[in-house]
């Protein structure tokens, strides 16, 4: 798609982006980028209305949670990253949920478990998204909850025509939805998935969010969506109850950060894996891959070994931030430790193995788990005229979560609890109120400490890989947003190497000559979406992937 011949323009120009599919979107008031076009649309509403953009942030979130249920909603996660132009700084949210106090690991051997059920009751963690959405306008925002949840609950009620690629996903989840009684009667209308174009709606889900707009965040963890969820965990044999959801809460955090040649980078702290696309930016800093050329073999080479490093430190570090010490986070993401790991790599052969980072001359317990984490998500972000700009990411981790509705409330469960593990002594080994390690990164990146972009890659392990990808794209290549987000990319795991069709042959062959295992296929290569902030006119350029069905729209 990516090397296709473009048509001329009239009068024989040529096309403003011949390396994408779409141009870039502009605007000086408000700018929306997130994954499908409903969301988008009730977001620029809300701008148009004059909300700030967290305000429209949260809006479409809330629709996203209705329209792609097969990536968000209400039982999943948020993590977001805001500047507030008032004060000058990055505020984090943590809006992750945490283990149920019943989660030991004595209690996963009673049942004769040596691994965390990717899917099913053992795999909910309490959901974060309403608690998510209620700390950013309370601190953010100019507008209520309940007018923010106004748009989804209206799609919920009264329906909406399910997007191409959103019914795609759909469909290949229909054993999972068909596997308990409460998810098909909810999502498997007829006895399957909507076709695209096909009318659905949740009338469960509305009476739910009515709930919540009516009764505030705590009539989902202390009220009567609370009691239902928990009572249907319950009877399934789920370790979730009352307290677990009544004493749930998002943190505000301190983003962490690194530099790459002129613009500061900022990504949230652990239980997210924002570490990993700042230790591959300070490997790769130290070389000149403007001048190995966009996406050729030893480019992409470097980039799948800084890769590589980077996640097996990752995999042995990453948990609850309880459980990462300090230090081990600075030195994750120092410019010395990145210096010392670049000199692990050859620039013409692959290595067999990288270890993790070693502290004190060890390393954790079960350090050499490999956490495979292949789930999709939606990224979404906005910027208004004054200022105020959010990066925002939630999801229910694998498709529809769980693949468990609760009751009758029409809520998906998401799946995280699925990322913890039981080998004892690691650090993301399962505990009572716990939060398991998190694949959700938005991502935010300034200049002269003001936003130049604000921008995220959805899909599991893809995330960190394709931030770093994209704005390399940006920084040493010179694309524009949408170009950056279109360009082909590759996604690496245990599993070997995936090369997108728009990477030229010569740079598949140079791979496979150093030692890399191509793969045709280990999932989705994420979706991006993006908003760059011209620094000297201000002007908001918005970008949008084409992978999605997604939309950036502005004014």
């Amino acid at each position: 798609m990516m090397d296709a011949p473009f048509a001329q323009l009239p009068g024989d120009r040529p096309a403003p982006n011949p390396r994408a599919t779409r141009s870039v979107v502009m605007g000086r008031q408000g700018m929306i980028a997130t994954s499908q076009p409903l969301a988008s649309a009730a977001g620029l509403q809300v701008l148009r209305e004059g909300g700030n953009a967290v305000d429209a942030a949260v809006t479409a979130a809330a629709v996203l949670s209705v329209v792609e249920p097969t990536m968000t909603g209400i039982g999943g996660d948020l993590f977001a990253i805001v500047f507030d132009p008032r004060t000058g700084n990055l505020d984090g949210l943590n809006a992750s949920g945490r283990s149920g106090y019943a989660a030991t690991p004595d209690e996963f051997k009673k049942r004769g478990l040596t691994a965390v059920p990717e899917r099913g009751v053992l795999s909910i963690t309490v959901p974060g998204v309403v608690d998510g959405w209620a700390e950013l306008l309370s601190k953010h925002g100019t507008i209520a909850l309940a007018r923010a949840l106004r748009p989804a609950i209206d799609y919920a009620r009264n329906g909406f025509p399910v997007s191409e690629i959103i019914a795609y996903q759909w469909k290949a989840a229909e054993d999972v939805l068909a596997a308990d009684r409460a998810a098909a009667a909810t999502f498997l209308p007829s006895g399957h998935a909507p076709a695209p174009g096909q009318i659905f709606a949740n009338p469960r889900l509305a009476a739910t969010l009515e709930q919540i707009a009516s009764g505030g965040r705590d009539a989902f963890y202390k009220g009567a969506v609370a009691q239902a969820i928990t009572s249907d965990l319950r009877a399934r044999g789920g370790l979730l109850d009352a307290r677990d959801f009544a004493e749930h809460h998002a943190d505000w955090v301190a983003p962490i950060g690194t530099s790459y040649k002129g613009v500061d980078v900022f990504e949230l702290p652990p239980n997210t894996q924002g570490f990993v696309a700042l230790e591959m930016l300070n490997i790769l800093e130290g070389y000149d891959l403007k001048a190995l050329g966009h996406n050729t073999a030893p480019y992409l080479h470097l980039l799948v070994e800084a890769k590589r490093i980077a996640f097996a430190d990752r995999d042995a570090w990453l948990a609850d931030p309880s459980a990462v010490p300090p230090d081990v986070l600075k030195r994750l993401i120092s410019k010395e430790y990145a210096a010392s790991r670049r000199k692990d790599i050859n620039p013409d052969r692959a290595a067999v193995d990288y270890a993790p980072m070693a502290m004190g001359g060890r390393t954790p317990a079960g350090a050499g788990i490999d956490i495979e984490a292949t789930g999709d998500t939606v990224y979404l972000t906005a910027a208004d005229g004054k200022g105020n700009v959010i990066s925002l990411i939630q999801s229910l981790f694998d498709a529809f979560g769980s693949g468990i509705v609760a009751g009758e409330t029409g809520v998906a469960l998401q799946n995280r609890g699925s990322l913890f593990v039981l080998k004892p002594g690691h650090p993301d080994q399962i505990a009572p109120h716990k939060r398991p390690m998190h694949t959700l990164v938005p991502a935010m990146v300034m200049k002269d400490k003001r936003p130049w972009l604000s921008f995220g890659v959805m899909g599991g392990d893809m995330q960190p890989q394709g931030h770093v990808q994209v704005l390399l794209n940006l920084v040493e290549f010179g694309m524009n947003v949408q170009e950056a987000g279109e360009s082909p990319r590759f996604r690496h795991s245990s599993a070997g190497l995936a090369i997108e069709t728009g990477i030229l042959a010569e740079a598949r062959f140079g791979l496979s000559q150093r030692g890399h295992q191509l793969v045709n296929s280990i999932g989705a290569f994420g979706g991006f979406q993006g908003i760059l902030i011209d620094p000297a006119s201000g002007v908001l350029m918005g970008g949008s992937d084409p992978r999605k069905d997604g939309l950036a729209i502005g004014f």
